[in-house]
């Protein structure tokens, strides 16, 4: 059993950061792909980043590339997400995930076996 706890979301203005935490217990974290994915009202659930056990990345596309990182840290068990120069666009919540098959990050949910509970990041205009 994997359990994964989000934190870091909460409100800020356009233009600002926010650092994502996903905190790992139970199976060998270090083996995972882990993944980002955000949900807002009334749409479904997308990828947005990915990171294998042995650091690949991978980032959904132009929309978060550049602005979003991907890191993980094996000795504490947490992967995090730096959000930078946030937009409107961005409000959502934010889920941490966990593959426990794959070599790569994959972009879909059916992909990934555990979910957290979400963290809403609100970013104002």
């Amino acid at each position: 059993q994997v359990q994964l706890v989000e934190s870091g979301g909460g409100l800020v203005q356009a233009g600002g950061s926010l650092r994502l935490s996903c905190a790992a217990s139970g199976r060998t974290f270090s083996s995972y792909v882990m993944g980002w994915f955000r949900q807002a009202p009334g749409k479904e659930r997308e990828f947005v980043s990915g990171i294998s056990w042995s650091g690949s990345t991978m980032y959904a596309g132009d929309y978060v590339k550049g602005r979003f990182t991907i890191s993980r840290d094996k000795a504490k068990n947490t992967v995090f997400l730096q959000m930078n120069s946030l937009e409107p666009e961005d409000t959502a919540v934010y889920y941490c995930a966990a593959d426990l098959d794959s070599l790569r990050p994959g972009t879909t949910t059916q992909e990934y076996h555990y979910w957290g509970q979400g963290t809403q990041v609100t970013v104002s205009s």
